[in-house]
């Protein structure tokens, strides 16, 4: 009889996220379109900073990464980021291109491709809209692609934070299998 399986210690845990790290190629990048409610941005953030995203760009009023309220929810994870500020989509677009990333959309709009269907494998940025609105149609204008969360309950959305998740980890998948 095998031993059932018992949670990592410190050291274990080094061990697994090191070897992860290794087995990861690609960049990827987050910008959040005008995202307003802080408990999401904090879950973003520690979505973020789990999956390794190396840049994060702000667009709109939102709450910054590092603000009191959505620390509540990204408990200090904001120190592994990194994260500006940009004021039009235009200027998302220019910085998001000029460090090397494609601009993919996250958003349930035509034409948009799922998104475990689209090539993820190189250096890529994922944009989530506001929580209401989603991605405003300026962002998605400058986006590469723009993908949707295949859904099949008869809820019409998910969550910005849930969505965010989602799609960062499958362009860390696509990254592992390539």
């Amino acid at each position: 009889m095998t031993e059932p399986p018992r949670p990592l210690d410190g050291t274990g845990l080094k061990r697994l996220h090191r070897e992860w790290r290794r087995r990861t190629s690609g960049r990827l990048g987050l910008a959040l379109d005008s995202v307003a409610g802080p408990f999401n941005v904090g879950a973003i953030v520690r979505t973020a900073a789990a999956m390794r995203v190396d840049h994060m760009w702000i667009l709109g009023d939102g709450p910054a990464p590092d603000g009191d309220k959505v620390g509540k929810t990204a408990l200090g994870t904001h120190r592994y980021l990194t994260w500006e500020h940009v004021d039009s989509a235009e200027s998302l677009a220019g910085s998001v291109h000029a460090a090397g990333y494609s601009l993919v959309a996250i958003e349930l709009a035509s034409p948009a491709t799922a998104l475990h269907e689209l090539d993820l494998t190189g250096d890529i940025c994922v944009v989530v809209g506001h929580e209401d609105r989603g991605v405003s149609r300026s962002v998605m204008a400058v986006c590469d692609h723009t993908a949707f969360v295949p859904q099949l309950g008869r809820v019409g959305s998910l969550n910005v934070a849930t969505a965010a998740g989602i799609a960062l980890y499958e362009v860390r998948r696509q990254h592992w299998s390539a």
